[in-house]
C-alpha cells in the first residue's frame, strides 16, 4: 500500500482587501491535510474559528477602558472651557472719579489686599464686545501678580487693591471691572508678537476678578518700592 502526503498552501497576495471587524472575526483560520492511497482520498479540514462573542467582548472591553480613561480630561477640559467664556452674571456699576467702573458679586470675607504683596487671582478679561482675548482658567492655574504699586495696568491696581472711592477687594470677593482704555494700555496696541498684536489700542476691557487669596511666597519689598 502506497501513502503519499500532499500539502496545500494557499497562495499569498500582495493585495489586502478591506474587510469590516465583524466580518474578520466570522473568518476561518485553515489547516489542510491530505492522505491518499491507490483507492481512497482523504481530505480533512481543520478550522480554527475566532468566535463573533470573544472578539465583541474583546472591542467592548477596549472601549470601556478608553472612556473611564478620558473622562477626567473631557470633564476638566469642559470646566476650563465654561469659566473662560462664560461671564459672571451683569450687576450694576458704580463709577470712580477716574471712569473705572466697579461692581461686587461677592465681597469676600477674607483679608484686604495688602499693597505691595504678591496675590493670586483668576480672571476673565474681554473686550467691549464680549470677545474673550485672555483668561487664567484657561491656563488652569490663578495668575500671581504685585498689586497696588504699578506693577499691573491702573484698572487692576485700583480695581483689586482700592482708592479714589473704590473699596478694597478682600480674599474669597469677586468683582466686575470696566476698564477705560485710559486705565488699561492707551492708545498703543498691546500684547503684540512677529506684528499681531493681542489688544488693540484704545480698548476698553471688561474683568471679572475672582481673589483666590494672598500668595504664600511673599517676601518684604524694598522700602523705596512701597513710596514710604
Amino acid at each position: 500500500m502506497t501513502v503519499a502526503a500532499l500539502t496545500i498552501t494557499p497562495k499569498l497576495h500582495s493585495h489586502i482587501p478591506k474587510t469590516s471587524f465583524a466580518s474578520y472575526s466570522s473568518s476561518c483560520l485553515c489547516s489542510f491535510s491530505s492522505s491518499s492511497t491507490e483507492n481512497n482520498a482523504k481530505v480533512t479540514l481543520q478550522p480554527n474559528v475566532v468566535s463573533k462573542r470573544s472578539v465583541f467582548n474583546v472591542g467592548i472591553g477596549l472601549l470601556a477602558a478608553s472612556v473611564v480613561a478620558l473622562l477626567p480630561l473631557e470633564a476638566n477640559a469642559t470646566r476650563v472651557e465654561y469659566y473662560a467664556t462664560v461671564g459672571e452674571p451683569l450687576c450694576e456699576m458704580n463709577f470712580a472719579r477716574s471712569g473705572l467702573g466697579f461692581c461686587d458679586l461677592s465681597v469676600g470675607s477674607g483679608v484686604q489686599a495688602p499693597r505691595g504683596e504678591l496675590i493670586n487671582i483668576h480672571y476673565t478679561a474681554r473686550f467691549g464686545d464680549g470677545t474673550v482675548f485672555d483668561s487664567s482658567y484657561k491656563r488652569g492655574r490663578p495668575l500671581t501678580m504685585r498689586i497696588g504699586v504699578g506693577k499691573v495696568i491702573k484698572g487692576l491696581d485700583q480695581g483689586i487693591f482700592g482708592g479714589e472711592g473704590v473699596p478694597p477687594m478682600q480674599v474669597g470677593g469677586k468683582r466686575k471691572l470696566h476698564i477705560p482704555s485710559n486705565l488699561a494700555y492707551g492708545p498703543e496696541p498691546a500684547g503684540c508678537f512677529a506684528g499681531d498684536c493681542n489688544i488693540p489700542g484704545n480698548a476698553i476691557l471688561d474683568y471679572d476678578i475672582n481673589f483666590v487669596g494672598i500668595y504664600s511666597g511673599n517676601r518684604a519689598l524694598p522700602t523705596s518700592l512701597l513710596g514710604k
